[in-house]
C-alpha cells in the first residue's frame, strides 16, 4: 500500500509539474521582442535624397559652333550638317539608333575608346549644347 501511495503521490507531483509546464505564461502572447531593450533603437525612416539642380538645357545652335570650333569634333566626325568627314570616329550620320542625349553627354563627358573626355575641356553648358546639337541631327 505504502508503494501504491508513493507511485500515486509520484504521478500527482509529475502531472502537477506537468501542468504547470504546459501552462507557463497561460493566455500571455508571446513575442519575439524583448519588452526591455539594451541600447538605443533608431526609430527615423531613411530618406533617399536627390538631387534639385535641374538640368542644362542644351541649345543646338551653340553645341554646332562648339562641334565645329574648338571642341574640335569635325576632325573624327563625318556629320553631314557641320560639313565634317572625319574618318577616325563614328560616322554620326549613319549611327543607328539615332543617339539619345544622355549617351551624347556621356561620351563628350567621358570619352570612350580613342575619343578623349571633354569633362575638363568644355563647360557644362558646352557640353549640353554640344549634345542638343548632334541628339537632334545626328543618325538615323
Amino acid at each position: 500500500m505504502r508503494r501504491t501511495t508513493f507511485a500515486l503521490a509520484a504521478l500527482v507531483v509529475a502531472f502537477g509539474l506537468g501542468l504547470a509546464v504546459a501552462g507557463c505564461g497561460g493566455a500571455e502572447e508571446v513575442t519575439p521582442t524583448p519588452s526591455t531593450v539594451e541600447g538605443t533603437i533608431s526609430t527615423t525612416t531613411p530618406t533617399t535624397t536627390t538631387s534639385t539642380t535641374p538640368a542644362l538645357k542644351g541649345d543646338p545652335v551653340a553645341g554646332k559652333a562648339v562641334f565645329t570650333g574648338a571642341a574640335g569634333c569635325t576632325g573624327c566626325h563625318t556629320l553631314a550638317d557641320a560639313g565634317s568627314t572625319g574618318t577616325v570616329g563614328p560616322n554620326l550620320d549613319t549611327v543607328s539608333p539615332k543617339p539619345t542625349d544622355a549617351l551624347v553627354t556621356d561620351r563628350v563627358t567621358n570619352g570612350k575608346g580613342v575619343m578623349p573626355s571633354f569633362k575638363g575641356t568644355l563647360t557644362e553648358q558646352q557640353i549640353a549644347d554640344v549634345t542638343a546639337y548632334v541628339s537632334s541631327v545626328a543618325g538615323k
